[in-house]
């Protein structure tokens, strides 16, 4: 360990999803068409809600932003993992490694926040539809798409900075197809106790609170649509 202390890392080596060399050209196939699908998917999608004036409305304003992150991850972990697929040894500098991570958690954090901004949006259509439009004024729909990325933004860049001060002791081996928190833990000398409970709190806040958010609109959601007596409310409910 003495010797690692003495080695400064400059880059990582990132051992990909798998080693062995018969599964690497057909996984470069598979998921070179994955991405290809998920980037037209999110282009087409948020290009379309821009342009066409009958989709300016709140629940496609939400969509374009989930879009926006969906691409955001995607093009942040897969063009590095397809790399990794037709090179014998996948490398990545310290700094884009850092930057990597930090784009990364932006946009999977973030993503997690619109979902839950997406349930409550529908859940006002169905149980306050008559109030609907005061409810989610462009006001509030920009502010429910705004927070998220500064609160996501502040806390990918914590978790980066946190790990990237620390010092590394020299083995630059990341068990993962891309620079992820955990796997840059264990190439840590320094003690890693606050940054787990930090990553541990985050994740947990995360996870716990935009969850919280989708399950109780839908709730309400389902509780509006069992007391509506007529079929056909039910059925427009059920549609919206």
């Amino acid at each position: 360990m003495e010797k690692y202390n003495l080695t400064v890392v400059h880059e990582f080596i990132l051992m990909g999803i798998t080693s062995r060399p018969e599964l690497q050209a057909p996984l470069f196939g598979l998921f070179l068409i994955i991405y290809l699908v998920t980037v037209l998917g999110n282009l087409g999608m948020i290009i379309l809600t821009k342009v066409d004036h009958s989709l300016q409305t709140p629940m496609y304003f939400f969509l374009r932003h989930l879009a926006i992150t969906d691409l955001g991850y995607s093009t942040v972990v897969g063009p590095k993992m397809l790399v990794n697929f037709v090179v014998d040894q996948n490398t990545i500098s310290y700094y884009l490694c850092a930057t990597q991570l930090t784009f990364f958690l932006v946009f999977i954090a973030c993503e997690l926040f619109l979902l839950a901004a997406m349930a409550y949006d529908r859940s006002v259509a169905i149980c306050n539809p008559l109030l609907y439009t005061v409810i989610m004024s462009q006001r509030v729909c920009h502010l429910l798409v705004v927070v998220p990325y500064l609160y996501s933004t502040f806390v990918s860049l914590l978790v980066t900075i946190k790990i990237f001060t620390l010092r590394f002791c020299g083995y630059n081996v990341i068990s993962h197809f891309y620079c992820d928190s955990l796997p840059l833990l264990p190439l840590l000398c320094s003690n890693t106790h606050e940054i787990e409970v930090i990553i541990l709190i985050l994740a947990a806040f995360n996870l716990l609170s935009s969850l919280l958010i989708i399950l109780v609109s839908y709730l309400l959601i389902l509780i509006t649509i069992l007391r509506m007596k007529s079929a056909e409310g039910r059925r427009k409910a059920f549609s919206t």
